[in-house]
C-alpha cells in the first residue's frame, strides 16, 4: 500500500488512506500487535454475509487494510434502505450468544465465549466485567449489580441470537451507495435491541426512517422502546471506563430506568 493521507489516530492506532498497486483506494489501521485486528476482520466478514461492509483486503497482527468507502450525504431513502438491511442482518442470526473470535470494543477486550441465554450473557460477558473496571462509587456499583440481577425479568420475550454489529453508534455507519455501510464492529450473536438502542444513544441522521423501515421488515417485540436503557448499560459503562466520570450521570439514569421496569 502506498499511503496518500494521514487520517490521524484513534485509540492508539494510526489511521491512513492509501492506494494499492492495482489502483484501489484503501483504509488502513495500524498499531502494536494485537488480536483486535483479526477480531475486527472476522466480524466484518461475518456481518458482510448479510449487510454492506468494507472488504477486508489484508489483516495482520499489527494492521488491518480495508476497501475505501466513498461517503455521501445521508438521505431519507438511504435511511429506509439501511433500516431494512439492518433487519435482514439481525434475522441472519448466530449460533450462540457470543462469537468464535476474541471480542473487543475500541481497545478493550470482551469475553465472547458462548452462552445459552441473553440475560446471562449480557450480565456476565458485558455489564459486570466493565463495572469492575469503571471505578465507580460503591453505591453506584451496588445499583448496577441490582439492575443486573433483574435482566432476566426485564429483558422481554426470549429471542434467538441475532447477528449484531455490537457498537452501532452513528460514527460506525457510513453513508455510501444509497444505504448505510457498517464499520468498526464488535460483532457477535446478541440481542437485536442492542443495536437499536445504540443507534438511539448518540443519534443517527433520519433515525425515525431507519426504525420505521426496520419495523416493517422485522418488528421488535412489544415494549422494546422501554427496554432501550437496559441495552445502553454496556456502552455507557464502556464510555465510563474509556473516558471517565463525565458519562456517569447517563449511566446511572439508565440504571434507574432499568430498576423501574
Amino acid at each position: 500500500m502506498n499511503p496518500t493521507a494521514d487520517l490521524g489516530s484513534s485509540h492508539g492506532w494510526r489511521l491512513l488512506k492509501g492506494v494499492l498497486d492495482d489502483g484501489r483506494e484503501v483504509f488502513a489501521k495500524t498499531g502494536d500487535a494485537s488480536e483486535v485486528f483479526a477480531s475486527e476482520a472476522a466480524g466484518l466478514r461475518w456481518l458482510g454475509e448479510a449487510i454492506a461492509v468494507p472488504e477486508v483486503v489484508e489483516v495482520g497482527p499489527d494492521r488491518l487494510v480495508l476497501s475505501w468507502v466513498r461517503e455521501e450525504a445521508p438521505s431519507a431513502a438511504a435511511a429506509e434502505r439501511f433500516g431494512r438491511s439492518l433487519a435482514r442482518l439481525h434475522r441472519a442470526g448466530a449460533a450462540d450468544f457470543g462469537a468464535p473470535w476474541p471480542g473487543f470494543i475500541a481497545e478493550l477486550p470482551m469475553d465472547n465465549s458462548p452462552c445459552s441465554d441473553w440475560p446471562g450473557f449480557y450480565a456476565s460477558r458485558r455489564v459486570l466485567p466493565f463495572l469492575r473496571q469503571a471505578r465507580l462509587p460503591a453505591a453506584d456499583v451496588a445499583l448496577v449489580e441490582r439492575a443486573a440481577e433483574r435482566f432476566a425479568e426485564v429483558a422481554g420475550p426470549a429471542e434467538p441470537p441475532a447477528r449484531i454489529h455490537g457498537d452501532l453508534w452513528n460514527g460506525n455507519v457510513l453513508w455510501s451507495g444509497g444505504s448505510g455501510v457498517l464499520i468498526d464492529p464488535a460483532a457477535h450473536g446478541g440481542h437485536r435491541e442492542t443495536d437499536l438502542a445504540m443507534l438511539a444513544l448518540f443519534g443517527l441522521p433520519y433515525l425515525d426512517r431507519v426504525l420505521g423501515a426496520y419495523q416493517e421488515e422485522f418488528p421488535p417485540a412489544e415494549g422494546w422502546r422501554e427496554r432501550v436503557p437496559l441495552h445502553q448499560l454496556h456502552p455507557l459503562l464502556v464510555h465510563v471506563v474509556l473516558f471517565g466520570g463525565s458519562y456517569r450521570d447517563g449511566l446511572m439514569n439508565a440504571v434507574r430506568a432499568v430498576l423501574a421496569l
